[in-house]
């Protein structure tokens, strides 16, 4: 990605992905190309996005590990806290703002870098301090200031306008800017996709280490920390795009187990189904790949029969996504694959059609199908404006409802769990109850789940898989048949 467009802004060394600064410079200009198509764009209009801040742990001194806020990173990929950045519209120009350090910074945390340092590490037009930007922004004379507010439509929160001192002296438009730069964010450029193609190989061999190497009697947390090892020390990334979920036995139907109440502290059993769903994050591009597989290498005729119930889903989606299809029909379709399959095994009975009508599909995987991927793991542009959820069990939860777009990255991760609370409901319900054979499902009360997850670019015509793990359960079995006899602590 250097080379002739430009040398590498952000590069680890060694066998890591050199990142070129054309990258960013490609993006501003997606921005300011299509924020000019809009008729409401005055003359002499300067967007203005600020950047993450440095923070410290509660009331220490300790500093949480930064990391760089999206949408600047996005527009910039500056690693550095604490920055600006503006850009010309109609010229394109880009101005960085980098905080004036004080002269102690030297003797604790390094050089103190001049302005034309970064300049020329991040290929922009100009670089000023942070104190000065009032300043700078006056002789830029703008019509009006552009600043980012608006929605996130997973988390429910407003993201960060740009604010500093002396802001109120200038006209500030927070609403032209925010939808325009979600969309273009929404599609993925030759670059970007090369660095989601990265991540994803890293992270792919990370879980294929795990695969390689669990055992029973090892703790969830220890396979956890061998893909935030493999991950950093072969690729560079410090990182990982979200909390990773280790689940093991039951913990397996817990859809974000890991968390701090159940912090992936469970010993791995003889006979447990694992479900592993890890990515590791590269100069803020994320990945998101879920292996499911038996702690011991063999599956048993029922373990077998959930999973390659779910694998046939997933590829029954993987083989109908492409421009133009919607994205709630193919959460819909992975629901009747899933149900088609769950009569065969005998957990079911009766019309999968009449299931459908009463949402049984919900029951067995109550979240969304998959979401966007980018630079977060739960990507901006899910539902814009004009578009709402469909609220239904089910999906209510799934993060996108546009129709598929070429140049989209998304995540395929059909699965089924059984989970007490929701086989309850549904055993009480009199429109679901009917379809359960509650014989045949108490076998599986304490099975926990498997979703395979998979991260996808949308081509003209499919798909491009950027996961590489074995899927099938011949290929499970005899890739973790082949493993080394050397035990965790001896080889790490």
């Amino acid at each position: 990605m250097a080379g002739a467009e430009g040398k590498a802004v952000f590069w680890l060394g060694k066998d890591t992905l050199r990142v070129s600064a054309a990258l960013f410079t490609e993006n501003r200009r997606r921005l300011c190309e299509a924020l000019r198509a809009k008729n409401s764009l005055q003359p002499k209009s300067v967007v203005l996005l600020q950047g993450g801040e440095q923070k410290q742990r509660y009331c220490t001194d300790t500093d949480v590990l930064f990391r760089q806020e999206s949408y600047f990173h996005w527009a910039f990929g500056v690693t550095e806290a604490d920055c600006y950045g503006a850009i010309d519209v109609d010229s394109g120009r880009s101005v960085l703002f980098v905080p004036k350090l004080p002269e102690s910074y030297a003797t604790w945390m390094g050089k103190i870098h001049p302005p034309e340092h970064f300049k020329e590490k991040y290929g922009v037009d100009e670089v000023h301090y942070a104190c000065d930007i009032a300043d700078v922004l006056t002789n830029m004379k703008p019509s009006v200031l552009l600043t980012l507010r608006g929605l996130n439509t997973d988390s429910g929160s407003i993201t960060r306008e740009a604010s500093f001192e002396g802001i109120s002296s200038f006209q500030v438009d927070n609403l032209l800017l925010h939808p325009v730069m979600v969309e273009c964010r929404l599609t993925k450029t030759d670059m970007e996709l090369e660095v989601l193609r990265y991540t994803n190989r890293i992270s792919s061999d990370a879980h294929k280490e795990i695969m390689k190497h669990v055992r029973p009697g090892h703790k969830e947390y220890e396979m956890e920390s061998l893909f935030q090892h493999y991950c950093y020390s072969r690729g560079g990334m410090r990182h990982t795009s979200y909390t990773c979920i280790c689940g093991s036995g039951n913990n397996s139907s817990v859809l974000h187990y890991g968390h701090a109440g159940s912090p992936n502290d469970k010993t791995i059993q003889d006979g447990d189904m694992c479900l592993f769903d890890m990515g590791g994050e590269y100069y803020c591009y994320s990945s998101d790949i879920t292996c499911s597989f038996p702690a011991n290498g063999k599956f048993t005729p029922d373990q077998r029969g959930v999973y390659e119930a779910v694998l046939k889903s997933s590829r029954a989606v993987l083989a109908a996504i492409k421009p133009g299809v919607k994205w709630t029909d193919m959460h819909r379709l992975a629901d009747r694959v899933h149900l088609e399959e769950l009569v065969k095994i005998g957990i079911l009975q009766g019309s999968v059609d009449d299931m459908l009508k009463v949402h049984l599909g919900a029951v067995f995987m109550p979240h969304g199908l998959g979401h966007l991927l980018g630079i977060d793991v739960h990507d901006v542009g899910g539902y814009p404006e004009g578009i709402e959820r469909v609220d239904e069990p089910g999906l209510k939860s799934l993060r996108m409802g546009r129709v598929v777009q070429e140049r989209m990255v998304l995540t395929v991760e059909p699965g089924i769990y059984f989970i007490d609370h929701l086989l309850d409901q549904a055993l009480a319900s009199p429109q679901q109850c009917a379809f359960i054979n509650n014989d045949v499902l108490a076998r599986f009360r304490n099975f926990g789940g498997v979703r395979i997850e998979d991260d996808i670019a949308v081509t003209a015509d499919g798909v491009e898989l950027l996961t590489c793990v074995p899927r099938t359960v011949e290929e499970i079995e005899a890739f973790m048949a082949d493993r080394s006899d050397k035990s965790f602590s001896q080889k790490f």
